[in-house]
C-alpha cells in the first residue's frame, strides 16, 4: 500500500502500464506512416480513427498477406520485387493490420458478452 503526504492511499500493484509496453519511436514511426496514408483516391482526406468505423477481416487479412511478401523480398535481398522499398513503412503496414485485426476480433468478442449480459 502507498500513503502519500496527502493522505491519500493506492495499492502498490499498478496493473496494466501501456507506456511500458510500447515506444515513443515506435509510436511516432507508425502514426506518420498512417497520417501519410490519410488521403484517400477521391481527394478527400479521411479520419485517423476512420478504420475503427470496421473493416472486415479478410480485408485486413489479404492487405497484411501483400505487406509481409513485401517483407520477406526485402529480407531475402529482392528489393526489386518487394512494391514498398522501405522497411520501416512495410512494419508500419503489417502493424496496422495486425492492430486491426486485433481490434475487430477484440470489438466482437466484447459486442459477444455485452449480448449475453443484456440477453
Amino acid at each position: 500500500m502507498r500513503k502519500f503526504k496527502t493522505g491519500a492511499t493506492r495499492n502498490d500493484d499498478p496493473g496494466l502500464e501501456p507506456w511500458g509496453f510500447t515506444s515513443a519511436l515506435v509510436e511516432k514511426v507508425f502514426s506518420e506512416y498512417m497520417n501519410s496514408h490519410r488521403m484517400q483516391a477521391d481527394g478527400e482526406m479521411r479520419d485517423s480513427n476512420n478504420w475503427t468505423k470496421g473493416i472486415p477481416l479478410d480485408a485486413y487479412w489479404h492487405s497484411l498477406s501483400r505487406h509481409v511478401l513485401d517483407l520477406r523480398l526485402l529480407w531475402e535481398g529482392f528489393r526489386g520485387e518487394a512494391r514498398e522499398q522501405d522497411m520501416l513503412t512495410v512494419l508500419a503496414a503489417i502493424r496496422f493490420n495486425v492492430d486491426g485485426m486485433i481490434y475487430e476480433l477484440k470489438k466482437t468478442e466484447l459486442e459477444a458478452m455485452k449480448g449475453k449480459i443484456d440477453g
